[in-house]
């Protein structure tokens, strides 16, 4: 039996009023997903002296939470760097558990930020884990017996280019010269994900590991590492957003990476400003039970409404440009399929 899951990217309902919006004209191509996941990335508060929005903490309507359920969000995730805030988490965890839409990656203490989140569908379980790398220093990791967030900690370090030459840098022979710079996952962190993982691989048909990652563009070398863990681990799908960007997919033993779906619905971001005309993707991978057959994704847009819509790849040259050109440096060849691009297909 055929069955689909769709994943997006970051999912941020700031300053919406009326839930119908957001998904109002996205949300037939939506219904055609078995299991609807996504990053959410606000939470759902309301503090009683008011919240500018000029100061960091993504603050959305309790009501707001509907578009979740309009849209038909089978399950969402949480852990990523603007769900801070104790009571702000307390708050949004009470909404999700209210619209009865389950969530993985922010929790009351240390274990149930961890714990993954399962979604049952035609007696297939799909199990989904997230964590974040994107997070503030002091009070948002949840604790044992705190709120906050899971996360799996990056490292970074500055390497001087000394003994090294890279191509297109001058030689390590003048003052100014910028460091390489160099990411890792930390090594207590990544095993703790991946023990995760295997522990959900034994309970669950479909695994999914989420991950609020990456600067810009460009993957680095700290989301390449935990990305083929996670495969290694048992994950059929790995899915990353943070950064904005429609970024490069890979295929690495034969499953799917997403290292960036950039933003799914996102009209009112940092510092309060408007996010203006950006490109996401909304994944969808097909199964024949628990066999992948095809990986593919849409790539969406967003109008003055703040209503997410589907684009035509053929009309939008510049941006499908873009991101085959993130692809390529990975050894990945899209094609365009009707409304689609289509990444890979079990021939």
């Amino acid at each position: 039996m055929k069955r689909t899951l769709m994943l997006t990217g970051d999912v941020n309902l700031m300053n919406v009023t009326d839930p119908q919006v957001p998904f109002a004209r996205i949300k037939d191509t939506l219904r055609q997903a078995d299991v609807l996941f996504g990053n959410l990335e606000c939470c759902f508060y309301e503090p009683a002296a008011g919240h500018p929005v000029e100061r960091e903490g993504f603050y959305a309507l309790l009501a707001s939470a509907q578009a979740l359920v309009i849209g038909g969000f089978r399950a969402v995730g949480n852990a990523n760097n603007v769900n801070y805030g104790e009571e702000a988490i307390r708050s949004s965890l009470r909404q999700l558990d209210g619209i009865r839409i389950p969530c993985t990656g922010a929790g009351l203490n240390r274990k149930a930020a961890r714990a993954p989140a399962i979604v049952i569908h035609e007696g297939l379980r799909f199990g989904f884990v997230q964590r974040t790398s994107v997070y503030w220093a002091t009070g948002h990791e949840a604790t044992d017996n705190g709120p906050g967030v899971a996360v799996l900690t990056g490292r970074t370090a500055y390497e001087p280019m000394l003994q090294t030459r890279r191509a297109g840098i001058p030689p390590a022979n003048r003052p100014g010269l910028p460091p390489a710079i160099i990411t890792w996952a930390d090594t207590k962190s990544l095993a703790e994900f991946t023990g995760d993982l295997r522990a959900l691989r034994t309970g669950a048909d479909i695994v999914v590991a989420s991950h609020h990652w990456g600067l810009s563009e460009d993957v680095l070398d700290y989301q390449v590492e935990i990305a083929h863990a996670a495969i290694e681990a048992g994950a059929d799908v790995v899915m990353g957003h943070g950064p904005h960007y429609a970024c490069a997919v890979e295929m690495y033993q034969g499953k799917p990476i997403f290292y960036g779906l950039g933003s799914f619905s996102f009209h009112t971001g940092h510092d309060g400003r408007a996010h203006g005309d950006w490109v996401g993707m909304l994944a969808r991978l097909t199964f024949d039970d628990t066999a992948l057959v095809e990986v593919a994704f849409s790539m969406v847009r967003h109008n003055e409404r703040n209503e997410t819509y589907v684009c035509d790849p053929r009309q939008d040259k510049e941006a499908v440009e873009q991101i085959v050109r993130r692809c390529d440096k990975l050894g990945t060849t899209l094609s365009i399929s009707d409304s689609e691009l289509l990444v890979w297909k079990r021939s």
